[in-house]
C-alpha cells in the first residue's frame, strides 16, 4: 500500500465538498456543495462559477479542460478535508486522471464518482439504492475500499447521493450563457 492509499483518520464529522462542471457553447458552470459528514442531508454552503472560456476538449487530456473549473470554485468556499469529483482519481495504475491532477494541485484526500465504468480503471463498484447500476469510486489520500464505504453511506435512497445529485443539478440549473 503505498503512502497515498494508506487509511486515514477524520475528524467524526470532516467538512467535504462535492464538485462538478457543466459545460456550455461558450464556457462552463463550476458547482459545489459543502457539508458536514458523509450522513448529510443538507448541505452547509453552495457556491457556482460561471466560467466564460474553457480549454477545448482534449481526449485523454480532460483534466486540462475541467481542472480550472474545479480549482474556481473551490476558491469560492471554505477548504474541506475531503472533495469528491465527478470522475476518476485514476484511470489505470500508472495513468492519472482529474482527481489525481485535483489532489496534486491542492492536496489532501480526494474522491472520484463515476457513473460509467472506464475499463482498466481501478475502481471499486459501489451499489446504492437497490440499483443493478453501480458508481465507480476511486481514491488518493485514503484507500479506495474506505472511500467507497463512505459514498455508499452518503444520504439518499437513490443510485446517486443526494447531495451528489444537488451539485450535479446546481451546475446545470444556473443561468444559461
Amino acid at each position: 500500500m503505498s503512502p497515498e492509499e494508506a487509511p486515514i483518520t477524520l475528524p467524526p464529522s470532516p467538512l467535504i465538498t462535492c464538485l462538478d462542471v457543466d459545460y456550455r457553447p461558450t464556457g462552463a458552470v463550476a458547482a459545489g456543495v459543502w457539508f458536514r459528514g458523509w450522513g448529510a442531508e443538507a448541505a452547509e454552503f453552495e457556491a457556482t462559477c460561471v466560467i466564460a472560456e474553457v480549454a477545448a476538449y482534449e481526449p485523454g487530456s480532460f483534466y486540462l479542460r475541467e481542472l480550472p473549473c474545479l480549482l474556481k470554485v473551490l476558491e469560492a468556499g471554505p477548504r474541506a478535508e475531503v472533495v469528491v469529483v465527478d470522475g476518476y482519481v485514476s484511470l489505470a495504475d500508472d495513468r492519472p486522471g482529474l482527481g489525481w491532477h485535483l489532489h496534486q494541485a491542492i492536496g489532501g484526500t480526494v474522491i472520484g464518482v463515476a457513473k460509467t465504468r472506464y475499463a482498466g480503471a481501478p475502481a471499486t463498484a459501489v451499489c446504492r439504492g437497490g440499483s443493478g447500476a453501480p458508481l465507480f469510486v476511486t481514491a488518493i489520500g485514503v484507500s479506495a475500499a474506505e472511500a467507497a464505504g463512505w459514498v455508499a453511506g452518503m444520504h439518499g435512497p437513490f443510485r446517486l447521493p443526494l447531495l451528489l445529485k444537488r451539485v450535479d443539478s446546481l451546475s446545470r440549473s444556473t443561468c444559461k450563457q
